[in-house]
């Protein structure tokens, strides 16, 4: 008698536990998925405030760089010396440099060759000596008792 419910008992349990596992697997999957999802968020909210941050400091720079520019026409208008515009070549590279940042295409450009470096020049991203693991770094804490 007891063979006669044990044996059916027994097949419930068991599809029991599988679907357990099948909802836990699921479960598992689906929070890892929201975890990768609120990862890349988290990091496209971060390079938009970089971005945000690279437009305001083109807004002092470029301020900067026209109240600059005009200070030196006028001396160069009151001494007639060209030396007196000579910073404006570095100012120029400084202002065009934050002006792709923030209002061209750089980001753009700068992702492009991070794919490049990814998929062409692996051997770039080695980190240096042997790969860490768990014995490493146990063999690293009890050095350091």
């Amino acid at each position: 008698m007891g063979s006669f419910f044990t044996k059916p008992m027994s097949n419930v349990m068991d599809e029991n536990m599988k679907k357990q596992q099948e909802f836990q697997l699921s479960a598992q999957k689906m929070q890892m998925e929201r975890q990768m999802m609120m990862q890349v968020q988290m990091r496209n909210k971060g390079v938009a405030q970089q971005l945000s941050m690279a437009r305001e400091a083109f807004n002092w720079y470029a301020g900067f760089y026209v109240t600059a520019t005009l200070g030196m026409i006028a001396g160069f208008a009151k001494t007639k010396n060209p030396a007196v515009l000579s910073p404006l070549i570095p100012l120029t590279f400084l202002v065009g440099y934050q002006a792709d940042m923030a209002l061209g295409n750089k980001m753009e450009r700068i992702l492009n060759d991070a794919d490049k470096i990814l998929s062409n020049e692996t051997g770039l991203l080695r980190l240096p000596g042997e790969p860490l693991s768990v014995a490493m770094i146990d063999r690293e804490r009890s050095k350091s008792k």
